[in-house]
């Protein structure tokens, strides 16, 4: 099964991210969380395998264009349903393979899951 990563084509951790799969030759699905939001259970499974406050990008534009309340309800509230409703707060790169999740691209990381 190919990994899947899941984000936004100009998010600069996503160029990274396709650019080591390319550059190692592994095929991947990307989807673009702009395009196909992901469901309700898929953004709970991740919020359970990663956490909550990792999955909150706190760099992304759609974070510095929040309102205050907005971010505390992102904070310690209901994040999911903050995440549901700014799918471009999801930090990047999720990334779905064999049964596991991760979130943020670090070359290291992507290499000893890849075995390379």
């Amino acid at each position: 099964m190919k990994p899947i990563i899941y984000g936004i084509p100009t998010c600069d951790s996503i160029r990274k991210a396709r650019k080591w799969f390319d550059a190692n030759g592994i095929s991947y699905l990307f989807v673009d969380l702009r395009e196909t939001a992901p469901s309700r259970q898929q953004v709970a499974d991740w919020m359970t395998a990663v956490g909550d406050s990792a999955l909150v990008n706190k760099r992304s534009t759609t974070w510095k264009n929040m309102s205050d309340n907005e971010r505390n309800e992102a904070e310690h509230g209901d994040v999911l349903a903050v995440l549901l409703a700014n799918p471009t707060l999801i930090k990047r790169p999720v990334l779905e393979y064999q049964g596991n999740t991760a979130v943020g691209f670090n070359a290291n990381d992507y290499a000893s899951r890849f075995g390379i």
